[in-house]
C-alpha cells in the first residue's frame, strides 16, 4: 500500500524570494517553458470550480467518457513511465505502489467493483456476490467454471483456498496483508465449485476482503503439494507447527519468500511472457495480451484489454521522463506540478497529448518517528507541523494540484473530521512548544539543545528522501531552511529506493515523506497503519502508540452501522490531530498526460491503481494510427 509525496513553504510577509520559489525557479529551466497568459486562468477556474474528474482537450473542458461507436480493434503498445523498478514480483510478500500496479493487470479476485457510485461488488472469478451468513460470520463464494490462469491450467476453489492459506501462512512474509483477514478462522470447500470462508468475528469490510484478494495458481507456486497436508484453520491458529508436516510447511514459505520475486502467473488479461527479456532492471518491464484470456469476448469483463503491450518504461529522474514524453517515447504520465503549469501547454505538447485530472485517493504526509528520542514528545512533532507551511507548498510546488488534509481519511469520505483546525504556518508557536518540551539554546552555538538520559542532545537529525523524486526532496529542503531559522539543523539525504524503504520499514530513522496510495470507493480501515500491534509486523513506520487508538480501531471493524462508523473514526482524527504523528501534508490532483491516438478511453473515479488499470483495458487505437 505504499506510496509517495510532495513540498515546500512561503513567508507571511514575503519580500523576497523563499528557498521554494527558487527551487521553482532553477526547475522551470531545465525544458523550455510556454507562455498560456490568460488561457492558465481559464484552465483554473475550471479546475476551482469542481472536485470532480476533468478532462482537458488543450485548455478546454472535455467529455470524461468516451461516447464513440466505433468498434475497438487490437494492436500497438501503452507505454507508462516507472519512477523506480518494482520490489519484486511477488504476489504477497510486495507491498510497493510500482509493482500493484503490474500485478493489476496480472491477478485477479473473486469479485470486481463498479466503475461508478455506490460502486458495487459483483462476480469476477465468483460468480456473484456471497451468500452471507446472518451473524455475517460466514461468506460463502461460488467458483466461475470455465476460468483458467495464464498457462492454461483451470482455477478451481483449490486455489482459492490456497491462496487464502499463503495469505495466512505466519512465515510468509506478508503481514501487511494478513492485517485484512484477522477475523477469518478456517474455510470450507463444498463441492467442485464452492467454497465459504467462516470467520470468528464480525468485520464491516469482510465481503470486500473476502472478494478482493489475488486468485494464485497452487500448481505453479506450490508444485510439490507442501501445504496439501497443512490446513487453512492451523496456519491461523498456531496448530500447524505440531503437524508432522511441519517442515514442509516451512519449506513452502522459505520457498514462496525467495522463489517468486522473478516468476509470475496470474488469471488476468496480461502477462510476462520472458522475465530475461521483459524485465530489465533500470530499463523496463513489458507486460503482453494474453490471447487466451478467459474472460476475452465476454459480458463478464466488459473490456479486457486491447493493446499488444503495456510498456513500463522505468527513468528515476522526473526531468529526463518528462524528455521522454515529449519526445513520443511514452504514452501516459503523470505530469509534476510544475511540468503541468509550465511545460504542457505548447502547441506540439497539446498536439500530441489530452489531459485528465482527477484527485489521488491517498495522501501525502511527513512521517515523525514517535519512538527517535528528538520526536518522542507529542509537542516537538505539533510545533514540525506548525513550522510546515502546506498553503505555501501547495500554491508554489503543486501549483494548486492539491488539497491541504489534517488527517489520513479522504476529504471526500463521509468519515473526514471536518471540525478540526488545521495547523497554520506559525512559527512562533512551534518555539513556544519546543520552549515548553525543554528544548533551549543553553550554550548559544545556534542549535538547540537539551538533556535527555542525562546527555546533553544537540536538535540534529537527517531527513531521508527517495533519490529522483524533486517533490519530495522539495520538502524536505524548504522544512530544513525553517528548522534553521529556530535552530534546528536537519540535513537531507538522498537514498536509492530500495534502501529508503528499507530504512523505513525498519523504522532507522529520524523524518521522512512518503505518502500513502488509496481510494474513496470504499470505507476506510486505518488498523494496519495506526494500530500499535502493527509497530513491529505492519505498517506502523512511526511506532505511533495510544491505547485509545487501538480500542477505536478494533471496534470499529466490528461494526456494521456506517453513521457509528463515522463517530469512531472522527475521533480517531481528534486523537490523530492532537498526537501528530505524521505531519499531514495534502491530497494530490493529479495531472495525468496521455496520447491522442488512444480511443475507448474514459475515466472513472476511485483514486487508486487498480481503478487505472481498469480504465486503461478499455483503450484501443485505430490501424491506420497504431505506432508499434
Amino acid at each position: 500500500m505504499m506510496g509517495y509525496r510532495d513540498r515546500a513553504v512561503e513567508q507571511e510577509n514575503l519580500n523576497e524570494f523563499s528557498s521554494l520559489t527558487m527551487i521553482g525557479l532553477i526547475s522551470a529551466f531545465l525544458l523550455p517553458s510556454f507562455s498560456l497568459g490568460n488561457e492558465w486562468d481559464e484552465v483554473q477556474k475550471i479546475l476551482h470550480g469542481t472536485q470532480e474528474i476533468v478532462v482537458l482537450d488543450g485548455t478546454k473542458k472535455s467529455s470524461v467518457r468516451y461516447a464513440g461507436t466505433e468498434r475497438p480493434v487490437y494492436g500497438d503498445w501503452l507505454v507508462r513511465h516507472f519512477l523506480s523498478d518494482p520490489e519484486n514480483f511477488n504476489p504477497f510478500t510486495s507491498s510497493d505502489a510500482s509493482v500493484s500496479s503490474v500485478q493489476n493487470y496480472i491477478f485477479e479476485p473473486l469479485l470486481s467493483v463498479d466503475r461508478d457510485p455506490p460502486y458495487a461488488l459483483k462476480g469476477l472469478i465468483a460468480e456473484r456476490y456471497p451468500e452471507v451468513g446472518d451473524d455475517y460470520l460466514e461468506y460463502r463464494f461460488h467458483i466461475r467454471k470455465g476460468v483458467h490462469f495464464s498457462d492454461g491450467h483451470p482455477l478451481t476453489v483449490d486455489d482459492v483456498l490456497f491462496s487464502m492459506k499463503v495469505i495466512q501462512h505466519p512465515e510468509v512474509l506478508a503481514p501487511h496483508l494478513r492485517n485484512y483477514y484477522a477475523s477469518v478462522s478456517d474455510a470450507r470447500i463444498e463441492g467442485e465449485s464452492l467454497i465459504t470462508f467462516v470467520c470468528r468475528e464480525p468485520y464491516f469490510m469482510n465481503d470486500l476482503m473476502l472478494g478482493r484478494f489475488s486468485i494464485i495458481p497452487k500448481h505453479f507456486y506450490d508444485a510439490d503439494g507442501l501445504l496439501n497436508e497443512i490446513s487453512l484453520r492451523s496456519l491461523i491458529d498456531g496448530s500447524w507447527e505440531k503437524n508432522d508436516r511441519v517442515q514442509a510447511a516451512r519449506t513452502f514459505a522459505q520457498r514462496f519468500n525467495q522463489n517468486f520475486n522473478r516468476a509470475i502467473v496470474g488469471s488476468g488479461p496480461y502477462v510476462v511472457e520472458n522475465f530475461e527479456r521483459d524485465v530489465v532492471t533500470q530499463q523496463k518491464v513489458v507486460l503482453t495480451r494474453s490471447p487466451t484470456y478467459w474472460a476475452n469476448e465476454t459480458e463478464i469483463v466488459p473490456a479486457s484489454g486491447y493493446v499488444d503491450k503495456i510498456v513500463f518504461k522505468i527513468i528515476n529522474n522526473t526531468d529526463a521522463a518528462f524528455i521522454e514524453l515529449t519526445n513520443g517515447q511514452i504514452d501516459m504520465y503523470n505530469l509534476q506540478p510544475l511540468e503541468f503549469k509550465e511545460k504542457s501547454w505548447t502547441p506540439e505538447f497539446q498536439q500530441r497529448y489530452m489531459k485528465a485530472i482527477n484527485y489521488s485517493g491517498g495522501f501525502n504526509y511527513i512521517g515523525w518517528n514517535n519512538a527517535h528520542p528528538l520526536f518522542s514528545d507529542k509537542r516537538v512533532r505539533q510545533a514540525m507541523s506548525y513550522l510546515t507551511n502546506r498553503k505555501s507548498m501547495i500554491d508554489n510546488l503543486m501549483f494548486g494540484l492539491g488539497e491541504s488534509v489534517v488527517g489520513p481519511i479522504h476529504k471526500f469520505r463521509p468519515e473526514y473530521n471536518h471540525d478540526l483546525e488545521p495547523y497554520g504556518f506559525d512559527p512562533e508557536r512551534a518555539i513556544d512548544l519546543l520552549e515548553e518540551a525543554g528544548w533551549e539554546d543553553a550554550d548559544e552555538d545556534g542549535i538547540l539543545d537539551k538533556t535527555i538520559g542525562g546527555k546533553r542532545i544537540r536538535f540534529e537529525f537527517e531527513f531521508l528522501v527517495n533519490s529522483g523524486n524533486q517533490i519530495r526532496k522539495d520538502i524536505a529542503l524548504v522544512l530544513q531552511s525553517e528548522l534553521q531559522d529556530v535552530g534546528i539543523n536537519c540535513q537531507v539525504r538522498e537514498l536509492d529506493w530500495s534502501i529508503f524503504l528499507q530504512r523505513v520499514r525498519s523504522r532507522d530513522f529520524a523524518a521522512m515523506t512518503l505518502g500513502w496510495t488509496g481510494q474513496v470507493r470504499f470505507p476506510p480501515d486505518g488498523y494496519q497503519i495506526w494500530h500499535s500491534s502493527q509497530i513491529e509486523s505492519g505498517s506502523n513506520y512511526v511506532g505511533f502508540k495510544n491505547n485509545e487508538v487501538d480500542g477505536i480501531l478494533e471496534a470499529y471493524r466490528r461494526e456494521f452501522d456506517p453513521d457509528k462508523r463515522i463517530v469512531m473514526y472522527h475521533r480517531l482524527q481528534a486523537i490523530l490531530h492532537e498526537e501528530q504523528p505524521y505531519t499531514f501534508l495534502w491530497k494530490s490532483r493529479n495531472a495525468i498526460a496521455y496520447s491522442r491516438r488512444y480511443r475507448g478511453v474514459s475515466w472513472y473515479p476511485g483514486g487508486d491503481r487498480s481503478s487505472l488499470a481498469e480504465n486503461s483495458l478499455n483503450w484501443w487505437v485505430s490501424k491506420e494510427s497504431q505506432r508499434y
